[in-house]
């Protein structure tokens, strides 16, 4: 073994929802072993991170890939229009692949491999997995939430018709061995050409994994471990099945530490908490943000978006911002709605602002107040343990991050899934009785902004809002709560590591 440090790479892409909760366990890890060196590797977009980790001695390495493609993007393209945006995807992926080579080979290429070397790579990241295998480094999947796609119905049979050694070979795998229940469950996309020409023309690998590149027969003298997967997530929320790997482990959910969530450093400066983290003293914000404490007492209903905007949702932020004032003209309600740092909804609410003549010198920064005080607009971020235990309800789009805030507050939710794994946890939420049945988009987003369509879109947000408040939708998040308030879901996967690692 040669004498320098083992390395723990961390590669996590896609939005926060999707990043923040590795880069938690990077810290940790690196608090927790400090004779590693430990790396995150993601998008520059979340170069916001890069002070908080260096806190903790993770060094922060960026690709300039964006987090995520628009979902809409493509939508009503035709001819050389579509054309052109398939292009300019594959560019991005060429230009990510090759950058995320670079950094591995930065890493690892001129080191001589430590047993202890490994990297963690989330679903976003399944580069990771070929270029683990290309630098002889240990893989392990860590995801805040289960697999966000699934394979095609007939991918098994495609499977064993086009591989039946390979077929033969993971359905015959000894215990703890790489099966055909790690392809099912989340390996299948990389036997797909999309990640096999990659592998074979730049990688120099085999195009299918557990083949060998010269004769593309499997492995049989060579059987690989059945890679640890790490989820996110608590038992008490998911059902975990039989029919998973083995090898799956379930931590409960990844919070991000308290610090990292805060906009304003005098707030985070003068906040005042338990060793635990939860239980806040009342006065704790800045003397500038005494406005959103004050409006937090009348226990608003939040609404946030989160990703949504930069996925390409929020065509028109004024028909969303309608469909809430329509809501607050027929109840007693008070919304308070942070705008994820999305700017076309925050200069629609400044113009609503101006439009409407409010006093500018009465507006902050960060937060204004519309139609008659009952709709706060915040633009920048607090921590959503603080914030959602003072809410009434929580309406979101089914982002994992959010979606775990507001079970650990114990609050009401109302879901609104746009994309991938936001729909099971809408679904989940309704299941587990903290929700009402989910709701569909343009009942939060309008298609047309006519006054028929904000209206409808008003009348079934209220009701979703009505039946959230029941009593017994409160006493199921309450019960929820209660039954997740002691886990630690970060110091679970850092235990997780270290026995996958034989440390101490």
């Amino acid at each position: 073994m040669c004498g320098r440090k083992p390395k723990a790479v961390f590669m996590a892409f896609g939005t926060q929802g999707d990043v923040y909760p590795l880069a938690a366990i990077a810290a940790a890890f690196a608090t927790d072993q400090k004779q590693y060196n430990v790396i995150l590797i993601t998008h520059s977009a979340h170069q916001s991170l890069s002070s908080h980790l260096g806190e903790k001695h993770v060094e922060f390495c960026a690709v300039s890939s964006p987090p995520v493609l628009s979902a809409d993007q493509n939508n009503g393209i035709e001819g050389e229009g579509k054309s052109l945006f398939l292009l300019e995807k594959k560019k991005i992926t060429r230009d990510h692949r090759r950058e995320c080579f670079s950094l591995i080979e930065r890493l690892f290429g001129d080191d001589t491999s430590v047993d202890g070397d490994l990297i963690v790579i989330n679903f976003f990241a399944l580069e990771g997995w070929s270029l683990a295998e290309c630098f002889s480094i240990r893989c392990i999947v860590a995801a805040p939430y289960v697999v966000p796609y699934s394979a095609p119905a007939t991918f098994e049979r495609q499977f064993q018709r086009e591989f039946p050694l390979l077929y033969k070979y993971l359905i015959e795998a000894p215990a703890g061995k790489v099966c055909w229940k790690d392809v099912d469950h989340w390996m299948w996309p990389l036997f797909t050409e999309n990640w096999g020409s990659w592998r074979n023309d730049d990688l120099h690998l085999s195009p299918c994994p557990f083949t060998d590149p010269v004769t593309g027969i499997p492995t049989w003298y060579d059987r690989p471990q059945s890679p640890l997967v790490m989820y996110g997530f608590s038992k008490e929320v998911v059902e975990c099945p039989a029919y998973w790997p083995s090898r799956v482990r379930v931590c409960g959910f990844w919070f991000l530490p308290i610090e990292w969530q805060f906009t304003c450093t005098k707030c985070r400066e003068t906040l005042l908490y338990d060793s635990s983290g939860h239980q806040f003293e009342e006065d704790y914000l800045c003397p500038r943000h005494l406005e959103l404490q004050n409006f937090v007492k009348a226990s608003p209903i939040f609404i946030g978006l989160s990703a949504i905007g930069s996925m390409g949702f929020l065509k028109d932020p004024r028909s969303f911002i309608s469909v809430l004032q329509a809501v607050l003209s027929t109840t007693n309600y008070k919304f308070i709605l942070f705008t994820g740092g999305y700017e076309p909804l925050e200069s629609a609410v400044r113009t609503i602002a101006t439009e409407a003549t409010l006093d500018q010198n009465s507006w902050s920064e960060d937060c204004l107040s519309l139609f008659n005080g009952r709709l706060f607009c915040f633009f920048s971020s607090i921590p959503y343990s603080w914030l959602f235990p003072k809410c009434a309800a929580v309406i979101h789009h089914g982002g994992s991050g959010t979606t775990a805030a507001v079970l650990q507050a114990g609050t009401p939710q109302v879901v609104c899934p746009f994309v991938l794994d936001q729909f099971y946890w809408a679904e989940r939420m309704h299941w587990l009785g903290v929700s009402p049945e989910p709701l569909s988009r343009n009942h939060l987003l309008p298609d047309k902004n006519d006054d028929r369509s904000i209206q409808e879109a008003a009348r079934v947000l209220s009701l979703a809002i009505h039946d959230a408040l029941s009593s017994r939708v409160k006493i199921r998040a309450a019960e929820i709560a209660e039954k997740i308030f002691l886990e630690n879901g970060v110091s679970e996967a850092i235990k997780y590591l270290k026995e996958e690692l034989s440390l101490s």
